[in-house]
């Protein structure tokens, strides 16, 4: 069956479109649409936005696969980015990373084998004075951010993270 957006993403995709000079400067939105639609940004996927804003292939991955905000890969119930850059460094980012590994039972870039977690590194998530800090992005589409981070916080959040995700659809099942 070939990929298509739903009527209610159609109608979304078109509205979009419609607001934007030409379909380039609409990519960054339609590649959020599709990952609401499809749960990931797929090869199939990227090929599908090309063909829908009439741009060459290559123009879509590259723009894809250059921003953090898009999976380049099915996600678990809660995508987990954690901050790296300077300041979120600084103050223990890359701990916080390691300590999530090691608790999460993953490397970065997978997901737990009970499809509940995706550990990601992320660049700035502008909480620089909050430092360290992680987002956590919901199947449901919700998204939460934690700050000022130790391994102490990451543990009693973690806990409160499994009761929220214990409620949630698995996104794989969602699309």
């Amino acid at each position: 069956m070939a990929l298509a957006f739903s009527e209610k993403a159609e109608v979304h995709f078109k509205d979009l479109v419609s607001r934007y000079p030409n379909t380039l400067a609409a990519l960054l939105p339609a590649l959020h649409l599709a990952q609401s639609e499809f749960g990931w940004i797929s090869v199939e996927v990227m090929d599908y936005v090309a063909r829908r804003l009439e741009l060459h292939p290559t123009k879509v991955l590259t723009v894809a696969t250059f921003y953090s905000m898009y999976n380049m890969q099915p996600v678990g119930k809660c995508h987990v980015q954690v901050c790296t850059t300077l300041t979120c460094a600084l103050r223990g980012g890359y701990e916080i990373l390691e300590h999530l590994e090691e608790v999460l039972g993953v490397r970065v870039g997978e997901t737990s084998a009970d499809g509940n977690y995706t550990l990601s590194e992320v660049e700035c998530l502008a909480s620089c004075g909050t430092a360290p800090m992680f987002q956590a992005t919901f199947s449901d589409g919700e998204i939460e951010y934690f700050e000022n981070l130790s391994a102490e916080r990451v543990d009693t959040i973690l806990a409160d993270l499994n009761k929220r995700i214990a409620t949630l659809p698995n996104p794989a099942e969602m699309h």
